[in-house]
């Protein structure tokens, strides 16, 4: 097992090694793009990059242009993306390259803006990406093996591949075409602390490269957000450049943005690296127009993101600071000098008697003074302090001159009158309902086929006693959710959680003599994006027990009715045409399974807006059809508190009045208590430096 495991990384590291050399053998405007053991070399100049990782899809169009002008602001010289390839070919040879999938549009907005692309295709691109990117259908092709030298993989692999080098190259997109991609993939360090960690390029020919720095870290449901200061980030990418040669760092991510929809991998919560520079609630740029299939138009009259600080600044000022020497730290490979225990100085000395340092302090305890070529310098506790002339402090990674910024949400809008809403109870099936059966209980994913979260597993139970009789239910299942009802009233829910998905719901429950009927509505929340054997993973109901005083009876192996996904689903009572088909209801008490309506007007001006859904538990949001991702309120953090309370809601999916908000709420909530937010920032006064 460990041997093929290792034989599948390898030739996943080997692909796209292939990929590196191809990319970077091409020319920008009428110069090669190549590279040595220093830099990357474009259009004859050395460059030190850096660059920032903004997914397309996790944004929309009309915020395109203010993410990457914020980007390009703060000192990013290259726009990172993955591509996304459930998102492009859902169907075997259906391809959609349309609205947030519009890639072409993308790159050619970062090409309007002057900046560098970087391209990875992939096709297996993890990111925290419902099934890591491969379309579910590729689970099905007879003999495949994910993520290996096997033979269907390889074809598929090579089919998408194809089809996105081929568009990239219609547009003129490649630097040998005059375009912004410099590189369509690379294989290098990804982490935290790169500057400590990376044992370097596997070749003394190749540069340095940090693929992705992480600003902070994704964030599962459960589970609190992972910070990560401004000055831990600029002095671990200081200390690259000085110590690994670093010239190429890309921060992941720079914006990261929304998993709209079904889209999050298993687990993960709806916002994406909202602690990143540019966080989740860019604004719409103001006279943007979205004109056509590979078109994108932008005049100057545009808004920016909100940027979050310190991060954002400081890094402004780290990237300032490292261009104001690039030129001599490219010109030479730096000499090592010891300050101190764990102080050193990594000097740059060009031939032409330039000369550049970055005085550096290990110690992450205590502040020190050293000596450096006869002058003096402090050097706050684990910093690296940038002498562009060898004598001058421009900038220390631990000193924030920024100010912190502080976001604030307005309720907007309120739903706070029962007149305001109307509900639609989700309709329980039952075995003779169902028109899928089985005699064993069949697995989630290759039963829903992606189509759906949710698959109703139903069957029924004879009681012969002339008693109601009380019993246990014992459900197993390897995740996510399991919602359990018996005779179609609910009997108990359940749930796994990040890594440890399996879980079992026990419930006692009374049985009626004669025909009993087990409903047991199965959840996903995403699909699983990371793993060895991918294509093998399971989910779903694994065994049903029922226990009485004098037995336990299993009836894993009865005749077993399935639905996949829900009625509401199937009559799309989301969209405003599907909404009419459904036979809705005013408000009433709260109940599971229960699809709430209502409308309101977009709140005026054009600050980012988000539902404010504290007060239910968990569901899908959708406004004007387009679903705004999950929600889960009620799975806390050992806080007690929820792991995300507000959903952005893009201006693009509104319109001035009368906007559609349709909820599916799986356990039980108040709707009453529902606000559409505005979303601002404010500057509050300067931290103390240190």
């Amino acid at each position: 097992m460990k041997m093929q495991w290792l034989w599948r990384n390898w030739l996943a590291a080997a692909a796209v090694l292939l990929v590196v050399i191809a990319a970077a053998s091409a020319s920008a405007g009428g110069g090669n793009v190549s590279y040595d053991g220093r830099s990357l070399i474009i259009d004859g100049q050395r460059k030190m990059l850096f660059s920032g990782s903004i997914h397309y899809p996790r944004s929309t169009p009309d915020m395109w242009p203010s993410l990457i002008s914020k980007a390009k602001e703060g000192g990013i010289d290259v726009i990172e993306t993955y591509v996304f390839w459930n998102l492009h070919e859902s169907q075997p040879g259906q391809y959609d390259f349309s609205g947030r999938r519009d890639i072409v549009a993308f790159i050619k907005q970062i090409q309007a803006q002057g900046l560098y692309a970087c391209l990875r295709i992939g096709p297996y691109i993890e990111g925290e990406w419902t099934y890591g990117g491969f379309p579910f259908w590729l689970r099905d092709v007879p003999g495949i093996v994910f993520r290996s030298n096997n033979e269907p993989f390889k074809l598929y692999m090579q089919n998408f591949t194809t089809k996105i080098v081929n568009l990239m190259k219609s547009e003129g997109l490649y630097a040998s075409q005059g375009g912004p991609i410099i590189l369509s993939q690379i294989n290098a360090c990804n982490g935290l602390r790169c500057g400590e960690t990376f044992v370097g390029p596997n070749s003394p020919n190749k540069p340095s490269i940090w693929t992705e720095n992480w600003t902070s870290f994704y964030q599962v449901y459960g589970q609190n957000a992972t910070l990560r200061s401004a000055e831990d980030i600029a002095y671990h990418v200081a200390l690259f450049i000085a110590r690994k040669n670093g010239t190429f760092i890309n921060y992941y991510m720079y914006h990261g943005g929304t998993n709209f929809g079904r889209t999050a991998a298993e687990f993960m919560i709806t916002s994406y690296y909202d602690q990143a520079p540019l966080d989740e609630y860019g604004k719409q740029s103001r006279d943007f127009t979205y004109a056509s299939k590979f078109s994108l138009l932008l005049t100057e009259n545009s808004t920016t993101g909100l940027i979050r600080q310190p991060k954002w600044g400081h890094l402004k000022e780290l990237h300032a600071a490292v261009k104001l020497c690039s030129e001599t730290i490219l010109s030479v490979f730096p000499s090592m000098q010891s300050l101190g225990e764990q102080q050193e100085a990594y000097v740059f000395s060009g031939d032409s008697g330039a000369c550049a340092a970055f005085l550096v302090n290990i110690d992450n305890r205590k502040s020190v003074l050293v000596q450096f070529q006869n002058s003096s310098y402090e050097l706050p506790r684990q910093s690296i302090s940038i002498l562009p002339d060898c004598k001058t402090v421009s900038f220390n990674t631990a000193k924030v001159s920024t100010q912190f910024s502080t976001r604030t949400a307005l309720p907007a809008v309120q739903f706070d009158a029962a007149e305001k809403w109307e509900q639609f109870q989700e309709v329980i099936p039952q075995l003779d309902a169902t028109s899928l059966r089985s005699d064993i209980l069949l697995e989630h994913m290759n039963t829903t086929k992606d189509v759906s979260d949710y698959l109703w597993y139903t069957s029924s139970i004879q009681q012969d006693l002339p008693d109601q009789q009380s019993v246990t239910l014992s459900v197993k299942s390897l995740g996510h959710v399991l919602h359990a009802f018996v005779n179609r009233e609910h009997a108990g829910s359940a749930h796994g959680q990040f890594r440890n998905t399996s879980f079992t719901l026990e419930s006692t429950i009374s049985l009626n003599k004669g025909t009993n009927n087990i409903s047991l509505l199965s959840a996903t929340v995403g699909l699983p994006d990371s793993g060895s054997f991918l294509e093998h993973r399971a989910l779903g109901v694994q065994s049903v027990i029922i226990q009485d005083n004098s037995e336990a009876k299993n009836i894993t192996n009865y005749s077993w009715g399935y639905q996949v996904g829900l009625l509401g689903e199937k009559l799309q009572i989301y969209s405003s045409e599907g909404s009419k088909s459904a036979n809705w209801s005013s408000l009433s008490s709260s109940q599971p399974l229960t699809w709430y309506k209502s409308a309101f007007d977009a709140p005026e001006g054009d600050d980012p807006i988000a539902l404010n859904l504290g007060s239910m538990g968990k569901g899908e949001a959708w406004v004007n059809g387009q679903s705004i991702g999950r929600y889960w309120v009620s799975f806390r953090t050992l806080a007690g508190i929820p792991s995300q309370t507000w959903y952005k809601v893009p201006r693009s999916f509104l319109q001035p009045g009368d906007n559609l908000l349709v909820l599916f709420e799986e356990e039980t909530g108040n709707p009453l208590d529902i606000t559409v937010d505005t979303i601002s920032v404010t500057k509050p006064s300067l931290r103390k430096l240190v």
